[in-house]
C-alpha cells in the first residue's frame, strides 16, 4: 500500500531540491543582473524567476507526470536517436564540460582568492580544486545519503550565511537604483529570461527530478498521483526559497553600484558587499556561502552524472564513473570562470528551447495520443531556430537569416523567436502523422 509523505520528510526534500539547484551560478548571476538592471531589476528580475525558478520546478514536475525512469527514455517520446543523443549533450553540458568545473572555479573566485592577494599563479587554484572536487567524489561515492547530508546538513547552514546578508542588506541599503545599462534599457523582461538560462537549472531539473522522484518512492510512496502531490509541494518549498533569493540578491546587486561602481562579475560584486558590511568577516561569510552552495550542487551532478553514464556502459562501475568525472572537472575547472561561462552560453541558448519544448510536450502527451511525429516537428523546427540563437551568442552572426527570422518570427529579438515554430512543428507533426496512417491503410 502506497504510504503518505510526512510534513518533515517534504521538508527534507524541498531543502535537498533547493540545494541541488541552488549552487554557482545561482548566485552569481541575479547579482549581476540587479547591477546591470538598476531601476528595471524588479523587470528583469521577473524574468530571471520565469527560467530560474518556474521552468525547474515545471522540469521536476513533468518528469514525475511522465512516469518515466530516466530523462533518456523520456526523450525518446520522439526518436530513441534523439533521446540518446540530446540526453547525453544535457548532461555533458550540465556535467563535467560546463556546469560542475563552474563550481569550483566560482568556490575559488569567491570563497578564497580574495584571501591571497593578486597574482597567486595557477598553484592555488589547482590545491583547492584538487580538495574541493575531492570531498565531492566522497559525498557521491555515498549517494544512499544524500538526503540526509544535503537536505539536513548542508541547507540549512547554506540558508542561515546567506540569510545574514540578504537580511543585513534589506535593513540598511547599500545604496539607490542606478540607470539601466544598455542592455536592460529595454525588453529587461526578456534579457533577464534569457540571463536564466546561465543557471541550467531548467535542464537539471530532469535529472534532479530523477533524485527526487527515487527518494520518494524509497519512502514507499508508490502511488502516482500521491507521488505527484509530494513531488508538488516539496517543488514549491525549493522554487520559493530560490525567487526569496534571487529577488533579494538582484536587489542587493542593484543597489550597489553607487558604492562599487560596475564589475567584472557577480562573484566580485558579492565579494564587495559582504566586505562593505562586514569588513574581513564578511570575506570569511561569503566565502563559507559559496563553496556550501556549489559543494551540494557539485555532488548533486556527479551523482546523476556517474549515474547516467554507468547506465550506458553497465561494464564500469558508478565509483569509476564519480572518480573519472570528479577528476575530468577538477582538470576543467582550471580553465578559469569566465572562460567557462563565455563557452556556455552558446550551447545553453541552442539546447534550452529544447528542454522547454520537452516540458510542455510532456503535460500534453495524452491530448496527442503521445504521436512521435509531434515531438519530431516540434523538435526540428525549435532547433533550426535555436540553431541560430547559438551562434548569435558565439559571434557567429549570418545576417541573411537574422534579418529573415527577424521579419517572420515574433520575439525572434528576444531570443525568443523558436516558440512560434515549435507550436507550428507540433501541429505539422501532427497532421503529417494522420496523413501517414490514412495513406498506410489505402
Amino acid at each position: 500500500m502506497s504510504k503518505k509523505g510526512s510534513f518533515s520528510f517534504v521538508i527534507a526534500i524541498g531543502f535537498m531540491l533547493f540545494a541541488l539547484f541552488f549552487g554557482a551560478g545561482n548566485l552569481i548571476f541575479p547579482v549581476m543582473l540587479g547591477q546591470l538592471a538598476g531601476d528595471n531589476a524588479w523587470a528583469a528580475n521577473a524574468g530571471f524567476i520565469v527560467t530560474g525558478v518556474g521552468l525547474p520546478l515545471l522540469g521536476v514536475l513533468a518528469f514525475g507526470f511522465s512516469g518515466k525512469s530516466d530523462l533518456q527514455s523520456l526523450a525518446s517520446r520522439a526518436h530513441p536517436w534523439f533521446g540518446l543523443i540530446f540526453t547525453t549533450v544535457l548532461y555533458l553540458a550540465i556535467g563535467p564540460l560546463f556546469a560542475i568545473p563552474r563550481t569550483g572555479s566560482v568556490s575559488y573566485e569567491i570563497g578564497v582568492k580574495p584571501f591571497l592577494g593578486e597574482d597567486t599563479g595557477f598553484l592555488p587554484l589547482l590545491i583547492f580544486t584538487i580538495l574541493f572536487f575531492g570531498i565531492t567524489c566522497y559525498f557521491s561515492m555515498n549517494s544512499s545519503k544524500i538526503v540526509d547530508i544535503v537536505g539536513k546538513i548542508l541547507t540549512p547552514l547554506l540558508l542561515l550565511f546567506i540569510g545574514i546578508l540578504i537580511v543585513t542588506a534589506i535593513i540598511n541599503p547599500i545604496g539607490n537604483f542606478s540607470a539601466p545599462t544598455e542592455n536592460y534599457m529595454e525588453h529587461s523582461f526578456f534579457t533577464g529570461f534569457q540571463e536564466g538560462y546561465l543557471t541550467m537549472d531548467a535542464l537539471a531539473s530532469f535529472v534532479f527530478g530523477i533524485i527526487v522522484i527515487n527518494a520518494i518512492k524509497e519512502k514507499g510512496i508508490t502511488d502516482k498521483k500521491r507521488v505527484m502531490i509530494t513531488c508538488f509541494k516539496a517543488g514549491l518549498i525549493a522554487a520559493a526559497l530560490l525567487a526569496i533569493i534571487y529577488t533579494s540578491l538582484t536587489y542587493i546587486g542593484a543597489g550597489s553600484v553607487g558604492k562599487l561602481g560596475y564589475l567584472e562579475n557577480g562573484g566580485t560584486i558579492l565579494a564587495g558587499v559582504s566586505n562593505y558590511y562586514f569588513g574581513p568577516y564578511g570575506r570569511i561569510l561569503l566565502g563559507l556561502i559559496v563553496i556550501a552552495a556549489c559543494l551540494t550542487t557539485s555532488v548533486g551532478l556527479i551523482t546523476a552524472n556517474a549515474s547516467y553514464f554507468h547506465k550506458l556502459f553497465p561494464k564500469v562501475t558508478y565509483n569509476t564513473f564519480a572518480i573519472v568525472l570528479s577528476l575530468f572537472s577538477m582538470i576543467f575547472a582550471n580553465i578559469g570562470l569566465m572562460k567557462l561561462i563565455s563557452i556556455s552560453v552558446p550551447v545553453l541558448v541552442a539546447i534550452y528551447p529544447l528542454a522547454i519544448c520537452l516540458m510542455f510536450l510532456t503535460f500534453i502527451h495524452a491530448f496527442f495520443k503521445g504521436k512521435p511525429e509531434v515531438y519530431q516537428g516540434a523538435f526540428l523546427f525549435t532547433f533550426i531556430v535555436s540553431l541560430f540563437d547559438g551562434l548569435n551568442a558565439a559571434g557567429i552572426k549570418i545576417q541573411a537569416i537574422n534579418e529573415l527570422f527577424t521579419a517572420i518570427l515574433p520575439l525572434y529579438s528576444v531570443g525568443l523567436g523558436w516558440i512560434l515554430p515549435a507550436v507550428v512543428g507540433g501541429i505539422l507533426g501532427y497532421l503529417f502523422s494522420g496523413m501517414s496512417k490514412k495513406t498506410t491503410a489505402f
